[in-house]
């Protein structure tokens, strides 16, 4: 079985902002394939379903982003879903709004849902999809803009890192995440 997980945070409140990019790749893969979110335990809410031949688990955890590991650790186990069948895709700073970038582990690199991720697995060597948000382009603390909305002007861009993603999830069904890796990096 294959996972997706998406962070971000719970409640319509946040359900535009930058920090919840992967909720909207979860979203996106939702809409593709006609599957809801129609499953809840362990503080998350996910699919089980099949893409092709393939059994897939979609998961967004609802225990708000710093402790993201807290619903992933415990779904895996019940499951039996190994650490190589799962990738996090989640918001960067780092990256230009609408960049993606796939990684097969690292640090958190100052993401807290990743450093929860990762105390939780006990391992940082798990796959990642990076979707850019930027950095602010005035001086505000990261948090206020993390939790902000996308403006207008980048929602094309937005729509576009996230159906990419969404692509690579389903591209990894079919082929090694390296070489899904050389194809969208």
């Amino acid at each position: 079985m294959k996972c997706i997980v998406g962070l971000g945070n719970p409640g319509e409140k946040y359900r535009t902002t930058r920090h919840n990019i992967g909720f909207m790749v979860i979203d996106e893969l939702l809409r593709r394939h006609s599957f809801d979110l129609n499953k809840s335990k362990f503080n998350g809410k996910y699919a089980l379903e099949h893409i092709g031949s393939n059994k897939v688990l979609l998961l967004q955890p609802q225990t708000y982003m710093n402790l993201s590991g807290e619903a992933i650790r415990p779904l895996m186990d019940y499951y039996d879903i190994a650490t190589e069948d799962v990738v996090v895709v989640y918001d960067d700073l780092d990256l230009p709004t609408g960049k993606i970038r796939l990684r097969q582990k690292g640090g958190p690199g100052g993401h807290n849902g990743i450093k929860s991720t990762i105390n939780h697995l006990g391992t940082k060597e798990f796959k990642r999809i990076r979707i850019g948000v930027g950095r602010p382009d005035t001086p505000q603390p990261v948090i206020d803009y993390v939790l902000g909305s996308f403006p207008k002007e980048q929602k094309d861009d937005v729509q576009d890192s996230v159906t990419k993603a969404a692509d690579v999830f389903e591209a990894w069904l079919e082929k090694p995440f390296i070489e899904v890796m050389n194809e969208y990096n």
